[in-house]
This record gives C-alpha cells, sequence and structure tokens, in this order.
C-alpha cells in the first residue's frame, strides 16, 4: 500500500435539493461501502443530507460525483464540503 493509498481525509458533505426520497439513504450507505469510506449520516431532512466521511480524497470526490448523478428518484440541486478538523489529543 503506497503512502498516498493510506491518507485519509475527513470531510462533511452537505447534498441539497430534492433528497427524500427512501431510497437516497440506503443508496449512500451502499455507495460508501463500495467506494470504502466510513459514512455517518448526521442529519437527513427532505431538502437537505449532511454526512461525514473518511477516506482518500479521490474516493470522496467520488462519491460526490456519484450522490450528483443518482438515484433517480432524488434531485441534487448542490453539493457543498467542509473538512473535518479533529485534531484533539
Amino acid at each position: 500500500m503506497s503512502e498516498q493509498d493510506r491518507r485519509s481525509s475527513r470531510e462533511r458533505m452537505t447534498i441539497l435539493g430534492d433528497v427524500e426520497a427512501a431510497s437516497f439513504l440506503p443508496w449512500i450507505e451502499r455507495h460508501a461501502a463500495k467506494l470504502g469510506l466510513a459514512q455517518a449520516i448526521c442529519v437527513a431532512g427532505p431538502d437537505r443530507i449532511e454526512l461525514d466521511l473518511v477516506g482518500p480524497a479521490e474516493l470522496i470526490d467520488m462519491m460526490e460525483m456519484g450522490c450528483s448523478l443518482g438515484p433517480i428518484d432524488v434531485w441534487v440541486e448542490a453539493i457543498r464540503r467542509a473538512p473535518i478538523d479533529n485534531e484533539s489529543g
């Protein structure tokens, strides 16, 4: 495993739009698992989902692209990302 593969980013992803379809949260969980990302849903509402992701930045980029494109029963208007600073200890 290269040093780049071992580096992990921690980010909060906020997905805005018409995201209340019952299929979207399980879809997010499956997609994150396929990419090997650790994820935790923090907020889930009809117009906003916030989740924390941990993994390589390139895979978090892929997660963002996946969420922006699917599934068909949601409409994603915007995705915002912010690093999570967890430098305690």
